[in-house]
This record gives structure tokens, C-alpha cells and sequence, in this order.
């Protein structure tokens, strides 16, 4: 759809009445502004039928009590889920052999004989147990209305409101008018449900079901109570209590319960509010009163109405949904049910599909991973299983990194606390093991982590005896400093940089072939290099990463003043560490040797030594052309087939070689579902959320991207997106972006600084150096471009 002028001075004259009308503290801090939307509207998923599965539920949450909304006619089911409810408690997992066991694993990699290091490895250095704990369901609420039967209905709808983050059902019985809303609210930390009849009387049973360890009653008449202990894991006990209270409250009618089930009858409507929590404190401390809790926050919640619980609600929801608008164009495919749209994503033109899954990945940002939560878990909060794919866990050798990459350019920096505060807690423990393990100082993490901040090499060696899950962690940190340049933030996060780095410094080291510094043992993330394992020395990745931390750390500590003699230390040794090199077939080579084409699986979901080009960007077009030509052939010899979370890791590497219209094919490859299947949640079975979070910071990366003082426009805009708009974006360096494009070539561009300094704005080859003022927004059209 193509943009007049006149459209765009009013989308920037509501901005600033936006703007100026709800601006608060927290817009100095952030770049909170209110960029405009002519249609809010458009953000919205709908269904013509109830999810016949969990993935096709509907998610909300308020980033830690989450539910996954059905939609089914009689019996509607919420399958809830409490981010900080996993099973087992407090555990120590360190294989008491593993410290003496690592110089022969050592001294077996540099042989050459990974298998055998690798069989080793597995006996002596994993961990014990070695799983880790798993993330929880806390059960289902269910609702039936009586009065109803499982039978066709009529003008049957269900949708998800982004913008307003409230799930709607509603649907013609009889001749009764039936609509249930669904809401997870920041603000008074309770689900919220309303269900309502015209024409007729609300009759509803409301219970409780779980695969805890629980008991379900009921308080009075009118409040559901789950009360129980988290399940055991690997042999660890559950040590969690928890309580789920549901409090039924009717307009008209009568309220009684039968047995462990609460009866409404004759209601012109029906509230129910919902609390959980559990006696989680800390990783080490399981001592919370959860009964108080959720007594606590329901008394409050109860005191407000419906109407002002939902408007509170969606008011603090859109203070950060609505920073953000989005044009890319419509199409008559914009008419249909989002799974109808989402099954045909690569063989119908419909440019607002990626507009709406880009939003989607913004508001389930925000729905996962909150102040005072737990992060967004490979599942973000939702789960409907207590054996979950992988745990449902934090897998640190992209997943968790991934899914907090849009976090800074979609402008929710406020959504990153929950990690820096898990990394905090990591960095305890993983001191620990850096000390027993590994007799080192400052601190390590391996591939995944959980609730509890275990730290050791958990699964089998080939995929868990990775140690830089604590490196990555530090450095994506030092990332989110980077877009905001906040002095307390850096002096906050320093201590993990420091640490990180010291392990490093202690750990690495020296390749008796060539002299270089490295790690080992490693691996290339879960990469069989086809020589016995994955187990090797000195990969890519580790290399690329580490080259991130020590100049990271080094930088840091100059500019608090700090560590002067470590500063050199770190110089030292990174430029100790094994280079970049490029194989046989012109590609940038995955590990010291030479070893891509005899990899086990050339097609390998995992692009690990392509960090470098994104998120890193250490290598790029202007100061490393040759290893960037290497990366691309890389990627071209990986191939286009892969799971939804590759896909999208595929497309911000695309837009960063510059090729809009392969970046774009991932892109629709990750929307794609199959027709009548669950529409949005990406293209990745078992769901994984960071297909979404990658998918939605790729689509950033072809419109704007960002290094140092430079700010790139449009370079990977696709036909499919000739007229459009970005509002509300962030590029590094405190700058929030208004980008708009007709023909397939820049319009304007509005930057508002949040600090002075110089910038280099750069479009198709052309760029100008701009002088930036804190408060004073700067306009350019393309004319300004030399």
C-alpha cells in the first residue's frame, strides 16, 4: 500500500500528540515515543475455529504468568504456566572427576583421537546428573458452559489482540451471543477472564486439572484452589511449592461449588481471576510463601473492576507495544484467518503478513520476559508439558542469545532486565565451576543452564563440553550498553565481562601445530566435523567470541577506570588467539582445519562460525571484504533447508551480505506453517519461541542496521516491500529511527538522538556524516545523500 504524504504528516502528527500525552520516566532512559500507527488494528491473529492443538492456542502472558488460550466452544481450556515453576530444587551437578580428567582430553583432542576424547569426556567430565531440571506446567483451568453444545455454532471468531494483549473468543449458540476475554495483566499480576452471554444466562463450571503433585479444592463458594509440590527430576528432589488461586466473582446469578468445582448459574457475566506463584526465591533459596502471594495479589486485583483491570492493563501493555509501527504494504490476502495466511506465506503476496509476525514477536517479547521475571526460556513462558523438548531450558549456544536480539532494535529495552539478572546469578555458580572443573579463576558456563544455574556440561560431550556459553552471554550484554550507553549499566555488567575474561585468560591454551591460543576441549555447536565427534580444539565461534570479549572487556574497564593492568593482558592474548581462515572451497572454515566439506551434515542447522558477520559483525563489507565474501560462500554451501530458529539466524546473515531477496525468501520459509496449522508460532516443531524473537530482529536487519557510528538504511529491501515504514526502531549508540521508503528507494529518515556525537548515514552506496544533538530530531531525505 502505498504511502501519501499527507498520511505520513499525520502518522508524525499523532506521534507527537501520542507522544506528548503519555511520556514518562522511563522515555529519557529509552527513546519511549509513540511513533504512530494509522491502523492498530491490523495487529491482530484470528481463527475461524478453536486450536485443534497446543501450538495453535493463543499465548498470553506478563512475562511470568503465562496461559495459552484454546478457544474451544464448550469446554474452553487455559493451560498456565508460572515462569518460575521447574521441576527438581537447589542442585549441584559437577562430576567430582572432571578436573583431573580434562588434561587427557586435552592431550587426546590435540592428538587427534576425538572419539576417543569424546568417550572419555563422557565418563569422566559431564555432569551428574546429566540433564538438568526441567520447566513446569502448573495445570489447566477449565471452563464449560453448560447451556452449550459441542455442535457447529455460528459466526465462530476467535483473535489475539497484539496491541491491546487480550485474547477474544466469541461465537453465536442458540441464540445466545457468548464472548470470553482473556488477559494476563503486568499490572496487578493476575490472569483475568471475563466471560459474558447476550441473549440468554452465563452457566459455568470452572475447575482445576494438573500433572503436579496437587490437590484441588475450593475456598468458600466461589475461589479454585491448587495447592501441591513440583515433581521430582533425575533424581533430584522437588523442593518448589506452589498454589494457584482462580476467584470467581459473578454479575447476577448465583455462585456454589460442587466437590473441587466452582458452579455459576443465571449470570448476566462471569469474572475470574487467576494468581499463581511458587516458593521460589533465588536458585538457592526455596523458601517463599506462595499462599501469601497469591492471597496478596488477588486482594488487590479484586478491589478494581473489569473495565479498569483491562484498561490499566492494556494502557501499561501498549506504553511499550505501540513504540513501534510497521508498514510494509497490504494486499486482499490481509482478509483472511491468519493460518489460512500463514499456510501460504511463500506462494501469496501478502507483505503485511511480516509486518504482523514482526509485531507478534514484539508482543510475545513482552509477554515473556519482564522486570522482576524469570527470561524467555526455549518455550518463552508456555509449556504445556512437565517432560518439555529439551527441558524447556536455556540453551545458551544461541537459543537464549537469539531470542533477546530484537530486544534493543525494536526498541523493548526494558525486557533484557530478566537476563542480566539470570547471567548475575550464572556467574555465582559458574565461578564455582570454574574454580572445580577447570582450577581457573572468574567464571564459565557450558550449552544450556536452567531455573536452579547449573553450569557444568550437561547432555553428552558432544553438544555439552562447550565453555563459552559464559563469553556470549557477556558479550550480548555488552550489546544492549551499546545501543543505550549507560554508564551504571556498564558498571553493572563489568564484573561479568572481567570474569568471563579471566577464565579465558586462564584456560586457553596453546595449539602445539601452529602456536595459537585456543580452546579446548570445544566444539563447533553440535557440528559432528566427520573425524570421530564434534569435540576439537579452537573452533571458530570460540575464536569469534573471545575476540568480542577481551576488546569488549578491555574498552569497559577504560572507560569506568578501571583494571589497568588487565587491559594489556587481554590484548595480549586476543592476539594470540587463531585467526580467521578461509578453506578450499573459498568458505570461512568452521574449524582450524580444513574440515567443512567432511562435516557429518554439511546442511548443519547451526551457522556458529558465522557470528562474526551477524550479531557480532566483527566481519563486514567495509573492513573485512575478503572474509565476508568467505562467510557468504559458507552460507551458500549450508543450503536453504533448515529448522525455524536457523531460518531466521539465515536471514539476518542474508541482510547482511546484502541479497534482500534471499534474506526475504528465509524470511517467508520461517513464517510458512501448513495450511490449517498453527499460524505465527514459526516454522519449528517441536515450538521453540526464538524462531520468533530471531525472525523479528532479522526483519530489522534488512531495513536498518547499525555498527559504530554508522547507520545503514534499507540495505536489504526486498521487492516484495517497495513502499513502506519502520517507526520507532533503535540503532546503536542511543538514536531511535523513523525510516520511510516509496519505489523501492529512501524517502526520509527522522533520527532522534539520545547523545551527541557524529553519525555516518548510509543508503544504497551513498552516505553523509551528520552531527547529532540530544533533543533535536534530524530529517534527511534521499537528496541529502551525496
Amino acid at each position: 500500500m502505498d504511502i501519501s504524504r499527507r498520511e505520513v504528516l499525520e502518522a508524525g502528527l499523532a506521534a507527537t500528540l501520542t507522544a506528548t500525552a503519555t511520556r514518562g520516566a522511563a522515555e529519557t532512559s529509552t527513546g519511549d515515543r509513540a511513533p504512530g500507527d494509522l491502523k492498530p488494528e491490523r495487529w491482530r491473529l484470528w481463527h475461524n475455529k478453536p486450536a485443534g492443538s497446543w501450538p495453535e492456542a493463543h499465548p498470553v502472558g506478563n512475562g511470568r504468568l503465562g496461559a495459552m488460550v484454546f478457544g474451544n466452544i464448550k469446554l474452553e481450556r487455559l493451560q498456565l504456566n508460572d515462569g518460575r515453576f521447574w521441576s527438581g530444587g537447589p542442585y549441584q551437578h559437577l562430576n567430582p572427576a572432571a578436573h583431573d580428567a580434562l588434561p587427557k582430553v586435552r592431550e587426546m583432542i590435540f592428538a587427534g583421537k576425538y572419539a576417543e576424547a569424546e568417550a572419555y569426556a563422557e565418563k569422566y567430565i559431564q555432569s551428574i546428573p546429566m540433564r538438568e531440571m526441567s520447566y513446569q506446567s502448573l495445570g489447566d483451568l477449565w471452563l464449560d458452559l453448560v447451556d452449550v453444545e459441542e455442535t457447529p455454532v455460528e459466526e465462530y471468531r476467535r483473535e489475539l489482540d497484539l496491541d491491546g494483549a487480550i485474547s477474544r473468543t466469541r461465537f453465536v449458540s442458540g441464540k445466545v451471543t457468548y464472548t470470553r476475554e482473556v488477559l494476563s495483566s503486568a499490572v496487578d499480576q493476575v490472569i483475568a477472564i471475563r466471560v459474558s452471554a447476550e441473549g440468554g444466562p452465563v452457566a459455568l463450571n470452572c475447575s482445576f486439572g494438573t500433572g503436579q503433585r496437587a490437590t484441588a479444592t475450593v475456598e468458600g463458594d466461589s475461589t479454585l484452589v491448587l495447592s501441591g509440590i513440583n515433581n521430582s527430576d533425575r533424581g533430584i528432589p522437588g523442593k518448589l511449592s506452589f498454589e494457584t488461586r482462580a476467584q470467581v466473582a459473578a454479575d447476577g446469578g448465583t455462585v456454589s461449588h460442587d466437590g473441587p468445582i466452582v458452579r455459576v448459574r443465571g449470570a448476566q457475566a462471569v469474572v475470574i481471576l487467576l494468581a499463581a506463584a511458587s516458593s521460589f526465591k533465588s536458585p538457592v533459596d526455596v523458601s517463599g510463601d506462595p499462599q501469601a502471594i497469591v492471597r496478596a495479589q488477588l486482594a488487590v486485583a479484586a478491589r478494581k473492576s473489569w473495565t479498569q483491570l483491562r484498561d490499566d492493563h492494556m494502557a501499561e501493555h501498549r506504553h511499550l507495544f505501540r513504540r513501534v509501527s510497521i508498514d510494509l504494504g497490504t494486499s486482499r490476502a490481509a482478509a483472511l484467518a491468519t493460518d489460512s495466511r500463514a499456510g501460504h506465506a511463500l506462494d501469496r503476496a501478502d507483505p503485511e503478513l511480516a509486518a504482523l509476525f514482526f509485531q507478534f514477536g514484539r508482543y510475545m517479547l513482552i509477554c515473556s520476559s519482564r522486570a522482576g521475571s524469570e527470561p524467555a526460556n526455549l518455550q518463552g513462558i508456555w509449556n504445556e508439558s512437565n517432560l518439555p523438548p529439551w527441558g524447556s531450558k536455556y540453551t545458551i549456544n544461541i537459543n537464549t542469545e537469539m531470542n533477546y536480539w530484537p530486544v534493543d532494535t525494536a526498541n523493548l529495552p526494558e525486557c533484557i532486565d530478566p537476563l542480566v539478572a539470570m547471567v548475575e546469578e550464572l556467574a555465582v555458580s559458574g565461578a564455582y565451576t570454574a574454580k572445580h572443573m577447570y582450577g581457573a579463576r572468574g567464571w564459565v558456563a557450558h550449552h544450556n543452564t536452567d531455573l536452579w544455574r547449573a553450569s557444568g556440561p550437561i547432555d553428552h560431550a558432544r553438544t555439552g563440553l562447550w565453555p563459552t556459553g559464559a563469553a556470549w552471554l557477556s558479550v550480548q550484554l555488552w550489546d544492549h550498553y551499546d545501543f543505550h550507553r549507560d554508564k551504571a549499566f556498564l558498571r553493572r555488567i563489568y564484573p561479568l565481562l572481567r570474569g568471563a575474561s579471566l577464565f579465558f585468560l586462564d584456560t586457553l591454551v596453546k595449539n602445539p601445530a601452529s602456536g595459537w591460543m585456543v580452546t579446548n576441549p570445544s566444539c563447533s555447536p553440535e557440528n559432528d566435523h566427520g573425524h570421530g565427534s564434534t569435540l576439537c580444539a579452537g573452533p571458530a565461534l570460540d575464536m569469534q567470541i573471545l575476540r568480542d570479549l577481551f576488546d569488549r572487556t578491555a574498552t569497559s574497564a577504560k572507560l569506568l577506570g578501571l583494571d589497568a593492568d588487565l587491559r594489556p593482558q587481554l590484548a595480549a592474548m586476543r592476539a594470540k588467539l587463531a585467526p580467521h581462515q578461509v578453506g578450499k572451497s573459498g568458505q570461512l572454515q568452521e574449524w582450524l582445519a580444513d574440515w567443512d566439506a567432511d562435516a557429518v551434515e554439511p546442511t548443519h542447522r547451526h551457522t556458529s562460525h558465522l557470528y562474526a558477520v551477524y550479531p557480532s559483525q566483527q566481519i563486514n563489507a567495509e573492513g573485512t571484504p575478503d572474509l565476508l565474501r568467505a562467510a557468504r560462500r559458507s552460507l551458500e554451501l549450508r543450503g536453504t533447508e533448515a529448522t525455524g530458529w536457523a531460518l531466521a539466524w539465515r536471514t539476518a546473515l542474508w541482510a547482511h551480505f546484502r541479497d534482500a531477496e534471499q534474506a526475504h525468501r528465509m524470511l517467508l520459509r520461517l513464517i510458512q506453517a501448513d495450511p490449517g496449522g498453527p499460524g505465527m508460532l514459526g516454522h519449528h516443531a517441536p515450538f521453540q519461541i526464538d524462531c520468533i524473537f530471531g525472525g523479528t530482529a532479522a526483519l530489522v536487519e534488512m531495513l536498518v542496521q547499525s555498527r559504530g557510528d554508522l547507520i545503514d538504511l534499507l540495505p536489504a529491501l526486498p521487492k516484495a516491500w517497495p513502499t513502506g515504514s519502520l517507526r520507532g526502531v533503535r540503532a546503536r549508540r542511543g538514536c531511535t529511527i523513523d525510516l520511510a521508503w516509496k519505489d523501492g528507494a529512501l524517502d526520509s529518515v527522522t533520527l532522534h538522538p539520545q547523545i551527541a556525537g557524529k553519525r555516518i548515514v548510509r543508503v544504497a552506496g551513498r552516505s553523509k556524516e551528520i552531527a547529532l544533538q540530544p533533543g533535536r530530531p534530524m530529517t534527511l531525505i534521499a537528496s541529502d545523500l551525496n
